[in-house]
C-alpha cells in the first residue's frame, strides 16, 4: 500500500504456491496440481513490505538501475535491501516485479489462489448469466475461487459498497472460471444481473454478451413481473433458458406444503415459464427451447445452502423429493449440500443445455448483426473464427479510478492483443487497445490475447460506449442497437454547492451516464441546472450517492419529478405556419401513429434516430403494419415513437429545405408545445408548402419556427393530452392485511386487475401511475405491519385524467420557468 515512506514488492513464483494449505476435496487438489504445472508465474503469492525511501537512495546500484530504467535482477535486489528479504531467498529464481498498490479491498479469505493456464483455446466458452448473486457465490465457490463457507454471505459479485449495504445487485459482474464436466475442462464467463426493476438496463445489456440464460424463480412467489421481462428479453436475443428453482427449503419451513404439492408447485412453475417461451419465439424454436425436467434443463434447490437437484442428478445419485423434504425439515441442508453441491448439479447443466458459442453465433448472429452473412466478418462471426475480422461488441463501461474506461463486451470473431490497433465504428480515428484482460467480479486478470467466444475487458477504447462496435475493419457494419425495455420516468434536478465543484460534476456525470445508459443526463441551458433521469428512485438515488461519494462532489438535489410525454386525441390540422419574414408557409398535420407502428418501433423492428437505409424495405413493413402505402412511401424520418411523412406533391424547392424541415420536426417532438415535455406516438404529416425562390429567404432562421409553430398549431387543433408513466405493482400479502393492500394502491389513483389466492396468500395485480407512487415503500410496509412483498415494473405511458391534467400541466410549466398556461393555436399562427 502506497504510503509516503513504504511500497508493497510482490514476489511471484511457482515454487511458493507449493508451500500454501491445499484443497481439501481430492477432486480439486488434482484440478489445482495439474493447472499448476501449465501455469506460468501466478500474479500474485507473497508480499513482503520494503521501505521503498530507503532503497531507492541507500546503494549506487539503486540509483544505477534508475537512471538506465531498468529493473533489478532477483540477485541484485537482495543485495539492495539487505536482510529483509533473506527468509524469501528460495522464491527469487522467477521475475520480480515492483508494483504499486493505490488501494485494498478486505475480504475473509485466508488464501487467495490464483493459477495462470496458459493457452485457453482448449477450453469451450459457454456464456450464461444468472439473475441471483447468492447462487453466483456458489458458482464460483465450485471453481474454488472463494470460500464455499463464505458463499452466499460474502457476496463477491456484489462488491460495490452499496450493493453490500443495501442487499441487492445493481451492476451487472462478471466472472469467468473453469468447471470440469465429464473429462473435459469449459470455460464459463457468468455474469450476475440485477433483479430490482430500477436496474433493468444492466439486464438487457448483459444478454447481448452471452448465449445462455439462468431464469431464477423463487419458489414461494412464482414468476415475478421482472422474471417475464427477463425471459422476453433472453428469447428476443435468442439467448437459450435454464431453469433454476430457489428457496425450496421455504416451501417446506414456512409454507409446511407436502411433497406432492411441493412438486405440484414445481410443475407450475415450469408450465409458465414455457407458456411464455413458446409465446415469444417462432413455432420450430419455441418447442425445441422449453425446459424440461427429464432432459435437465431444470434445476431446483437452495442457493444460500448452497445445494441442488436435477431429475439426472437424482437418478444417478439416488436422492429422492423424499430426502429432500426431510433434510429441510429437520434442518440438515449442510449434508444434503456435500450430497449434491449446488456448483456441480448447475454449472453441469449449464454444459449440458445451453450453447456453446460455436452453436449459438450460428442462431444469433443474424438476429443482432443485419449485415452482409457473406462477407468475411460474417462468416467469422458465424463461424466463431478467432483467425478472422475482429467483430466486437460493447456491453458495458466500467470506470475504473486506476484504468479509467474499460469497455466490457462480446468478442464475436477475431482475435483481440494487447497493444492492436482497433475501431470504434463510427469514430474517425482508430484507437489503441492497451490492456486486454478477463474479468473476475471485481478484479481483472491481465492477458496478452483473448480469442472469439469469449467476454473481454480492454482498456484503451476512449470513444466506446455500451452499445459500441468494434472491429480491425473500419467499415464493418454495427450491431444491432440493444433495445430497452423502459424509458427513464423519474427526474431529479443536482446541483453542485459549491461553483468550484460545477466541472467536476459535469465529468462525473459524463462518466457515470457513459458507465449507465439507462441514466439520461440534460444540462437545462435556461436555469442552468442538471437534469437527471433514471428508471426510479433507487436508481437516481444510487447514482448521487456515487457522486457524493466516488467523485466526492457534495451535491444538493430537488425532490424527485416524473418525466411526461405529449400526444394528441385526434386529428388536426392542416395548420399554417408561417416564416418571421412571412415568405414561407407550411401547412402541418398531426395525428396519432397506429399503435402496431409504436410496439414495432419499441421493440426495434424500425429504427429510430437513424437514417433510412432502404426506404422500400421500411415502407413494406410499414403496410404489414396498417399503415396507407402512399405514407409508408414518404417516411421522412422517425423520432423517438414520432414519424414525420411528406405527403406533398411537386413542390418547387423542397428538397432542399427538406433537412431544415426535419430540425424543426425533431425539436417540436423534444419540447411539445403542452408543457415542453417529449412527444410520443405522433405521426407528423407536410401536406402543402410555399417556399420563396431565393434561397437566402429560406435559411434555417425562416424555415425552422414557421415549421415547428405549423406543428405545434395541428397538435394544440388535434387536442394536446398529457401521458404520464404507468407501473404495474404485483403484491403478495396475507389475506388479512389484503384490505389494507388494496386500499394502499387505490389511494394513488391505482386500479386493481387482478386478486388470486394461493394458500394463505394473496396475490394482487395492480396498475398504478410513477408520480403517485414515491414512498409507496414505507406506506405499505406499515399499512400491512411489514408482511407485504412486492415489486413494480414499468408498463409503458397513459393519458392523465382530463379532470387532473390543466393542473399538472401547470405545475411542469411553472417548474419550467414558462407561462403557467399553454398556448392557444392564434399564438402559433401569428
Amino acid at each position: 500500500m502506497r504510503r509516503k515512506s513504504s511500497s508493497t514488492l510482490y514476489i511471484s513464483g511457482k515454487k511458493n504456491l507449493q508451500r500454501l494449505p491445499q484443497f481439501h476435496d481430492s477432486e480439486k487438489l488434482l484440478s489445482m496440481r495439474a493447472l499448476g504445472a501449465k501455469a506460468g508465474p501466478s500474479y500474485v503469492v507473497d508480499l513482503v513490505p520494503v521501505n521503498w525511501a530507503e532503497l531507492r537512495t541507500s546503494t549506487w546500484k539503486s540509483r544505477m538501475y534508475a537512471h538506465l530504467e531498468q529493473k533489478p535482477s532477483p540477485a541484485s535486489l537482495l543485495s539492495m535491501v539487505g536482510p529483509d528479504l533473506a527468509e524469501v531467498e528460495p522464491v527469487l529464481n522467477d521475475e520480480v516485479a515492483f508494483v504499486e498498490v493505490r488501494s485494498l479491498r478486505r475480504t475473509k479469505e485466508e488464501y487467495v489462489y490464483d493459477l495462470s493456464v496458459p493457452g485457453p483455446r482448449n477450453f469451450v466458452a459457454e456464456g450464461l448469466f444468472v439473475h441471483n448473486t447468492t447462487l453466483s457465490d456458489s458458482l464460483i465457490a465450485g471453481a474454488g475461487m472463494i470460500s464455499e463457507e463464505l458463499a452466499g454471505s460474502q457476496l463477491f459479485m456484489d462488491y460495490d459498497e452499496q450493493e453490500q449495504a443495501r442487499g441487492i445487485t445493481i451492476n451487472a459482474a462478471i466472472a469467468s472460471m473453469v468447471h470440469d464436466f465429464e473429462g473435459g475442462q469449459y470455460l464459463i464467463n457468468l455474469i450476475d444481473t440485477p433483479g430490482h426493476v430500477d436496474f433493468g438496463g444492466d439486464v438487457t445489456r448483459a444478454m447481448r454478451a452471452i448465449d445462455g440464460v439462468i431464469i431464477l424463480v423463487d419458489a414461494v412467489e412464482g414468476i415475478m413481473p421482472q422474471t417475464e421481462t427477463v425471459i422476453r428479453q433472453a428469447l428476443k436475443e435468442r439467448v437459450r433458458p435454464a431453469l433454476f428453482i430457489n428457496k425450496v427449503d421455504r416451501l417446506v419451513n414456512e409454507l409446511k406444503i407436502s411433497p406432492e404439492q411441493m412438486q405440484q408447485r414445481f410443475t407450475k412453475i415450469i408450465t409458465e415459464v414455457n407458456n411464455r417461451i413458446r409465446k415469444w419465439l417462432p413455432e420450430d424454436m419455441g418447442e425445441k427451447w422449453m425446459v424440461h425436467v427429464e432432459a435437465g434443463s431444470v434445476a431446483f434447490g437452495s442457493a444460500f445452502h448452497k445445494w441442488a437437484l436435477s431429475v439426472p442428478f437424482m437418478k444417478k445419485s439416488g436422492i429422492t423429493f423424499k430426502d429432500v423434504y426431510k433434510h429441510c425439515q429437520e434442518g440438515t441442508m449442510k449434508e444434503l449440500a456435500k450430497k449434491a453441491p449446488l456448483h456441480s448439479v448447475v454449472l453441469n447443466m449449464v454444459i449440458r443445455h445451453l450453447p456453446n458459442p460455436l452453436e449459438a453465433q450460428k442462431v444469433r448472429i443474424p438476429i443482432i448483426w443485419k449485415g452482409d452473412l457473406s462477407s468475411p466478418v460474417g462468416k467469422a462471426m458465424m463461424e466463431v473464427n478467432e483467425n478472422g475480422p475482429v467483430g466486437y461488441m460493447v456491453t458495458k463501461i466500467i470506470v475504473d479510478p486506476q484504468a479509467g474506461e474499460v469497455a466490457a463486451g462480446r468478442l464475436f470473431s477475431g482475435k483481440i492483443r494487447r497493444g492492436a490497433e482497433l475501431w470504434v465504428i463510427g469514430m474517425p480515428k482508430p484507437q489503441r487497445a492497451q490492456t486486454v484482460a478477463m474479468i473476475v467480479g471485481p478484479d481483472r486478470v491481465p492477458v496478452d490475447e483473448i480469442d472469439a467466444g469469449n467476454v473481454v475487458a480492454v482498456v484503451g477504447l476512449k470513444d466506446a460506449i455500451a452499445g459500441s462496435t468494434v472491429s480491425d475493419d473500419k467499415d464493418m457494419q454495427p450491431f444491432e442497437k440493444i433495445v430497452h425495455y423502459s424509458d427513464p420516468v423519474v427526474t431529479i434536478a443536482v446541483e453542485a454547492k459549491s461553483t468550484s465543484d460545477l466541472p467536476k460534476l459535469v465529468e462525473a456525470l459524463r462518466l457515470i451516464a457513459k458507465a449507465d445508459p439507462s441514466i439520461e443526463v440534460e444540462i437545462n441551458q435556461e436555469t442552468g441546472e442538471h437534469l437527471i433521469s433514471g428508471m426510479g428512485e433507487l436508481h437516481l438515488e444510487i447514482t448521487i450517492y456515487r457522486v457524493q461519494n466516488d467523485y466526492k462532489i457534495p451535491v444538493t438535489t430537488s425532490p424527485p419529478i416524473v418525466v411526461y410525454r405529449e400526444g394528441v386525441a385526434g386529428k388536426g390540422g392542416p395548420f399554417e405556419g408561417k416564416s418571421p419574414n412571412k415568405h414561407n408557409r407550411f401547412y402541418m398535420e398531426v395525428e396519432p401513429l397506429e399503435d402496431k407502428i409504436v410496439q414495432a418501433i419499441r421493440a426495434g423492428e424500425i429504427a429510430s434516430g437513424q437514417r433510412i437505409k432502404d426506404s422500400k424495405v421500411l415502407a413494406k413493413k410499414l403496410e404489414e403494419l396498417g399503415m396507407d402505402r402512399n405514407e409508408a412511401k414518404n417516411v421522412v424520418w422517425i423520432h423517438d415513437t414520432n414519424m414525420l411523412i411528406d405527403a406533398t406533391k411537386g413542390i418547387q424547392y423542397l428538397h432542399e429545405t427538406m433537412e431544415l424541415i426535419k430540425e424543426a420536426y425533431i425539436e417540436a417532438m423534444n419540447r411539445g408545445p403542452l408543457s415542453a415535455e417529449k412527444g410520443m406516438a405522433l405521426k407528423v404529416r407536410l401536406v402543402d408548402a410555399k417556399l420563396h425562390e431565393d434561397s437566402v429567404h429560406r435559411g434555417p432562421a425562416q424555415v425552422i419556427p414557421a415549421a415547428r409553430s405549423s406543428i405545434y398549431g395541428a397538435m394544440v387543433l388535434a387536442g394536446r393530452i398529457l401521458l404520464e408513466p404507468i407501473q404495474k405493482v404485483f403484491i403478495n400479502v396475507p389475506q388479512d392485511f389484503m384490505g389494507s393492500a388494496i386500499g394502499e394502491i387505490q389511494s394513488r389513483r391505482g386500479v386493481i386487475d387482478d386478486i388470486s389466492q394461493e394458500g394463505e396468500i394473496t396475490v394482487i395485480h395492480a396498475k398504478a401511475p410513477v408520480a403517485e407512487m414515491f414512498g409507496f415503500a414505507s406506506a405499505v410496509r406499515s399499512a400491512t405491519q411489514g408482511r407485504a412483498l412486492w415489486s413494480t415494473e414499468n408498463a409503458g405511458f397513459e393519458a392523465v385524467p382530463s379532470n387532473l391534467q390543466g393542473e399538472v400541466v401547470r405545475s411542469i410549466r411553472t417548474r419550467k420557468g414558462l407561462p403557467p398556461e399553454p398556448y392557444d393555436a392564434a399564438y402559433y399562427a401569428s
